[in-house]
C-alpha cells in the first residue's frame, strides 16, 4: 500500500494493526499526527488548501530571508497540509455506492435499518458518514424502498426529488421515464419545483416530458420484486428497454411502431416464455443470435 493511501485510511480512522505499524514508519508520521490534531477545529469544505498554500510560498518569497534553511521545511510542511486537508476532505465525503449489472437484483440495508431493493442496472449512493444527520439518496435506475421511522429521508434523482412522509415506494428513473408508486404511507415528488402528494396506490408518472395519468395502484409491492415486469398501456419501447435490461441482450424491431402502448408483463426467469409474453400479443414472431433478438411484425 503506498503512503497516499495509508494517510487517507488513517484519516478515516480505517488501518488494520499491519496498515498502522507501516503508517508509524512513514518519515514524517510525527508531522502528520501533529497536523491532523491541529486541523481538528478546521471545516473541510471551506479551506481552499490551493489559495492557503500559495499564500504560505508568496509569503515565503516576499520576506526574501538570506537565509534558506527554512525554507524546505516550511515547503514540507505546507505539501503535507494540503495533502492532508485534501485526503481527509476525500475520505469523508466520499460515498457508499452500490451498482446493479443486467440481469442482476440485490437488496441493501441502510444505516438507520431501512432496506433498498436495487433492480437491474440501477446505481444507489448515500454517505454513511453523514446519515444520522441527513437520510439521503442517489438514484439512478430503479428501486423499492422500505424506510424505517426517523428524520426527512429523500430520494435523489436527474428528474426530481422524493420526499418521504410514509415507508413503502418504489421510484423508477430511466432515459426519459420517471415514476414514483407510493404502496404505503405518505410520498411526496417534487418535479420542476412542484411537489406532488402521493398516498397508497398512488402514481407519479413522466415519460418523455408528459404526465401520463394511471390507474389506482391495487398491488402491494411492484412485480420486479417477485422476477416479473409488468406493464399497463405503456409504450412498447419501454418493455424492451426493460427486458434488455432484465436478460442482458440487444433487440431490434423490425415493422413494430415502439410508441404504441402494451398492457401485459414479461418473467425474468425464462426468456423464451418471456419472450412469447411480449411478442404474442402484437402478433409479432422473434429470432435469436448469440444475445441479439430480433422482433418482427406482420
Amino acid at each position: 500500500m503506498n503512503r497516499e493511501e495509508l494517510i487517507s485510511k488513517w484519516l478515516d480512522n480505517n488501518l488494520n494493526d499491519q496498515e498502522f505499524k507501516a503508517f508509524k514508519n512513514l518519515e514524517d508520521y510525527d508531522d502528520l499526527v501533529k497536523l491532523n490534531n491541529s486541523l481538528q477545529g478546521f471545516k473541510a469544505d471551506n479551506y481552499n488548501t490551493s489559495t492557503e498554500l500559495e499564500h504560505v510560498l508568496s509569503s515565503i518569497k516576499t520576506k526574501k530571508q538570506t537565509s534558506t534553511h527554512w525554507f524546505k521545511p516550511l515547503m514540507r510542511v505546507a505539501a503535507i497540509l494540503a495533502v492532508c486537508f485534501s485526503l481527509y476532505y476525500f475520505a469523508t465525503s466520499l460515498d457508499t455506492k452500490i451498482t446493479t449489472e443486467y440481469a442482476q437484483k440485490t437488496t441493501i440495508k441502510l444505516p438507520d435499518a431501512s432496506s433498498v431493493s436495487l433492480n437491474a442496472k440501477s446505481y444507489l449512493a448515500f454517505n454513511k458518514k453523514d446519515w444520522k444527520h441527513e437520510r439521503e439518496v442517489e438514484l439512478h435506475g430503479e428501486a423499492f424502498f422500505k424506510v424505517a421511522k426517523g428524520s426527512s429521508f429523500k430520494v435523489k434523482t436527474a428528474s426530481g426529488t422524493v420526499t418521504v412522509y410514509g415507508t413503502q415506494f418504489n421510484v423508477k428513473q430511466r432515459d426519459n421515464y420517471f415514476e414514483v408508486i407510493c404502496y404505503e404511507g405518505l410520498v411526496g415528488v417534487t418535479h420542476n419545483a412542484i411537489e406532488t402528494k402521493l398516498k397508497p396506490g398512488d402514481s407519479f408518472l413522466i415519460i418523455d416530458g408528459k404526465t401520463i395519468a394511471k390507474e389506482k395502484e391495487n398491488r402491494i409491492m411492484p412485480s420486479w420484486l417477485n422476477n416479473a415486469s409488468t406493464f399497463r398501456s405503456l409504450p412498447y419501447k419501454t418493455v424492451i428497454a426493460e427486458f434488455e435490461r432484465q436478460y442482458n441482450v440487444n433487440i431490434t424491431l423490425i415493422g413494430i411502431d415502439s410508441t404504441q402502448l402494451f398492457t401485459g408483463s414479461f418473467a425474468h426467469d425464462n426468456i423464451d416464455l418471456a419472450l412469447k409474453s411480449i411478442t404474442l400479443p402484437l402478433h409479432a414472431t422473434y429470432s435469436k443470435s448469440n444475445n441479439t433478438i430480433t422482433l418482427k411484425g406482420e
